[in-house]
């Protein structure tokens, strides 16, 4: 019976004690009545404290449960103490000495024994070396993504018996794996993005039977990868050995139940593997940028499981699987950067799963519309660019909706865009530049829906043609988030249109190598996000607009992160770019027919790197302001009529690697220090008026004397070194500059 109605009886037994006195009550009854109610009352307070007392003792019985349910084991604290004491962090964990270790952060322990369990601690700023011990029932470490150095803590490995996940990826470890610790339980290990180097032992993994993933990407570890890496761990579904120094064939030895294999970025050789083919398990094969070599045969089909095939910058030779469709699974297939031949299998149109095909940079032929893309509706990228196909662009691309990426250039492809191409919506890249395309302006019309589109390039696609001017594309709504538009190299004629002054996402504008006329417009100062101009090798007229000096990306780096990462790589200056931030930002105007002196307000891009005014009609001097263009690692204004001095501020540009104002009328003594100390004579060559070192001229002796004629020469004497402390300098900047050859 409840206290509750043990006192409910306790009541009811005085109320009966009361006799009924109908009326008013008597004097006796009275005073019944009241010390029945002071009994009462005494009751009541009894009641509460019973109730009371009751619920503290249950809350003092939960709270010791509790505690003992999450209290660690004094040894297992001291453990952790011991740990937290030989190692750093920013800021301090949160291990506060009167709290129970199962509170700490980043600790997680079982119930009821107490133990702990788990030690999660990733991103945290750790940093010291990595000492663990009398933690028996650890199961589950993570200390990626901090700065812990030395080498891998073999004792760790052997001596947690329940170790089950061990991820050590992204610190600071090194040295070689060269033990093999024995590790029953481990089923994940992690070891990406360290410093490990040397080779890993044979047996590194020989007493690990239930290992189910093991990384070691991003590390300098070289030599084979262990043969036998299978058979102590029979269970392994995910191996990855990729962007090491590993060499000669891949060889894992029989790893029945593997469904992932990376290896790329690497040096290993040979053929492939046949013993490949016969893992049916298998759903990923990424190798890349290693030197296999051979045909990639047939008997690729068996592996009817296969999602991703990655054999890109490899020597593969032969043609690509006939039976290809067989794989029916395959999302990925980037094979570009070999040298296969032959055409594209007709079977390709089965792998109707296929998101990504990437072909380019082969000897592949053939007519490229033989194959009917409407088959493989998810395609999202495609590039063929870089081999022999011909014939026009395949209308059937227009039924792939979820098209992001389309990089057809360097072929021998002719007509024109389909009219279809406006319905891909998702569009964002397209590249058809090098073939024999026609109608220029029928493609920007079909384009322009292209709501998306951000990169277009269309070199060398058109020639002689018409740019398209203001009354083709009188109502120009589209192209809103165009960020690079190439059209050069085609002999395109007639003047820059004032429709692209509406794309005020335009980063990079290439007209070069046109037939283009008239003025410079004074608007392209104006676009808010323009870095790169080429309008090389036209045939403009007038001055340069001192508007150009305003260009506000080429002032301040207030362009957005749009196309940090680009769909499809692209080729600028002969080199391949990811990403559009990392490109050079240039003004190139060189070989026109521009007349005037250079604007004083070009020394206000402080972000350009590449200046090109050479041969044209300049005249005057060269500004003082260009001392301002803090960031420029190339200059040439040769070919001009420049005239008077070269200004001795320019020695204050400390990354300028390429320098010339050759063949102008330029006078005086040629600066020295700084970069100066690194150009050749050929910089400075067509200009009688110049003397100094580089040019091996003696000045002339100025009235208030100097160094004397003889001391000059002798300064240049051929066992005294030639060179300042700017050459030293130089040739570090010099070493790791690209060579700015024109591409586009």
């Amino acid at each position: 019976m409840s206290i509750f109605n043990h006192h409910q009886l306790s009541r009811s037994h005085h109320f009966s004690d009361i006799p009924s006195v109908p009326g008013s009550l008597s004097l006796s009854s009275h005073v019944v009545y009241n010390e029945w109610m002071t009994e009462e009352e005494e009751e009541k307070q009894h009641l509460q404290s019973m109730k009371t007392a009751t619920l503290t003792l249950f809350l003092l019985l939960l709270s010791s449960l509790e505690q003992n349910a999450q209290s660690c084991t004094q040894i297992e604290r001291h453990s952790l103490l011991s740990f937290h004491n030989s190692i750093t962090s920013s800021p301090p964990l949160n291990w506060t000495l009167s709290t129970d270790c199962c509170q700490w952060e980043g600790i997680s322990c079982t119930t009821p024994d107490n133990h702990i369990t788990h030690l999660w601690l990733p991103e945290k700023h750790l940093s010291g070396t990595i000492n663990l011990s009398n933690l028996p029932f650890l199961s589950h470490i993570n200390l990626s993504h901090n700065y812990f150095s030395g080498p891998f803590p073999f004792p760790l490995l052997g001596s947690l018996n329940h170790l089950q996940t061990l991820d050590l990826s992204y610190n600071h470890l090194s040295g070689p794996l060269d033990d093999h610790p024995h590790s029953p339980s481990i089923r994940n290990l992690n070891l990406s993005s360290n410093k490990f180097n040397g080779t890993i032992h044979p047996l590194f993994l020989q007493h690990a039977p239930n290992l189910i993933a093991f990384n070691v990407s991003n590390n300098t570890l070289s030599g084979q990868i262990p043969s036998s890496i299978c058979d102590g761990s029979p269970f392994i579904r995910i191996l990855d050995f990729s962007v090491n120094l590993f060499t000669g064939n891949l060889s894992i030895g029989e790893c029945r139940r593997l469904e992932v294999i990376r290896a790329g970025s690497n040096r290993l050789s040979g053929r492939l593997p046949d013993y490949l083919y016969n893992i049916t398990t298998l759903n990923q094969i990424s190798l890349p940028d290693n030197d296999f070599s051979g045909p990639i045969t047939n008997a690729i089909v068996s592996l009817s499981n296969l999602t991703v095939l990655e054999l890109q910058q490899n020597e593969l030779t032969g043609e690509i699987p006939s039976e290809i469709g067989s794989l029916s699974n395959l999302q990925q297939l980037q094979l570009h950067t070999n040298s296969l031949n032959g055409t594209l299998p007709p079977s390709l149109i089965n792998c109707t799963k296929l998101t990504t095909l990437l072909l380019r940079n082969n000897h592949l032929q053939g007519e490229i519309s033989s194959i009917d893309f409407s088959k493989i509706r998810q395609l999202q990228a495609i590039d063929l660019g870089n081999n022999s196909f011909v014939g026009e662009i395949p209308s059937s691309l227009c039924l792939c909706r979820s098209l992001i990426a389309v990089r057809i250039a360097y072929n021998q492809l002719v007509g024109e865009i389909p009219p279809c191409m406006a319905s891909l919506t998702s569009l964002t890249h397209l590249s058809l530049s090098d073939n024999f395309l026609s109608n220029v302006v029928g493609a920007l019309k079909t384009l322009r829906h292209c709501d998306n589109l951000a990169v277009l390039f269309l070199s060398r696609c058109y020639h002689d043609e018409m740019v398209p001017d203001d009354d083709d594309l009188l109502h120009l709504s589209g192209f809103q988030n165009l960020q690079i538009l190439t059209l050069g190299g085609g002999g395109l004629k007639g003047q820059i249109p004032s429709w692209i002054s509406k794309l005020r996402k335009l980063k990079v504008l290439n007209l070069s190598f046109n037939k283009v006329s008239g003025r410079i417009p004074t608007w392209l100062g104006e676009m808010p996000s323009l870095f790169v101009l080429n309008l090389t090798k036209n045939a403009l007229t007038g001055d340069l607009p001192r508007e150009i000096g305003s260009m506000p990306a080429l002032i301040a780096d207030n362009t957005s992160s749009d196309l940090s990462s680009l769909a499809l790589p692209f080729l600028f200056d002969s080199l391949q770019y990811n990403r559009l931030f990392n490109l050079p930002r240039g003004l190139k105007v060189g070989n026109n027919s521009l007349s005037g002196k250079i604007p004083e307000e070009i020394g206000r891009l402080k972000l350009l790197r590449v200046l090109d005014l050479s041969n044209n009609n300049f005249n005057g001097s060269i500004p003082n302001s260009l001392s301002g263009l803090t960031n420029l690692e190339k200059m040439d204004m040769s070919g001009n009529h420049l005239s008077g001095e070269i200004p001795e501020s320019l020695t204050e540009l400390h990354f300028l690697s390429s320098f010339s104002v050759a063949n102008n009328d330029l006078e005086g003594e040629i600066p020295r220090g700084g970069q100066f100390e690194t150009f050749s004579a050929e910089a400075f060559e067509g200009n009688p008026g110049l003397c100094g070192y580089m040019v091996r001229k003696v000045c002339p002796i100025n009235e208030s004397g100097g160094v004397e004629e003889e001391e000059e020469e002798s300064s240049w004497r051929d066992d005294i070194m030639p060179f300042g402390s700017g050459y030293f300098v130089g040739l570090v900047v010099v070493a790791v500059t690209v060579s700015y050859k024109q591409w586009w």
